[in-house]
């Protein structure tokens, strides 16, 4: 997802591992597939050779994800939350601990970039129907948000900016 303006919001870390996983298929992956080809062929008829078609699928899958990271990184917003004065606002890149109405269980969620989400290990996007609904909202704030899980009746503990 981007912004209006065509940028593509992420956080420092995002923009490395973006960064290193490029680097990986570029220097690891693309030589792989390239000999893997060069196999294949070197077997004979390529049209009833799978280890030719399986490469060659390979190959533009690699050139695919190439480009879409290629792309993302020329059009990146780098957010680097401790360079934003704290508040108890909720924004991109902010650290949010939460706590369920139902239990009081905590929960603490990182508000991240597309690339960079990963729920079980806390870190929202921002786009996200839970990362959407904690954006602009301040500490003290409840929010309800459907979930596939049902809904979700949560209040803001703590915003960090770390």
């Amino acid at each position: 997802m981007t912004t209006a303006s065509g940028r593509v919001p992420m956080t420092r870390r995002g923009a490395e591992r973006l960064r290193e996983e490029l680097k990986h298929l570029k220097s690891v992956e693309r030589p792989r597939i390239v000999q893997a080809i060069a196999e294949a062929r070197a077997h004979g008829d390529l049209r009833e050779n799978a280890e030719y078609h399986s490469a060659r699928e390979r190959s533009g899958f690699i050139e695919g994800r190439i480009q879409d990271i290629e792309s993302k990184l020329a059009r990146a917003e780098i957010i680097d939350v401790t360079q934003l004065p704290a508040s108890e606002r909720v924004v991109f890149g902010a650290t949010v601990v939460v706590a369920h109405v139902a239990d009081g269980a905590t929960q603490r969620y990182e508000i991240v970039g597309e690339d960079e989400a990963d729920a079980a290990a806390g870190r929202l996007s921002y786009n996200s129907p839970l990362g959407r609904a904690l954006i602009g909202r301040e500490e003290g704030d409840r929010v309800s948000v459907e979930v596939p899980a049902g809904r979700l009746e949560i209040e803001i503990v703590e915003v960090r900016y770390v």
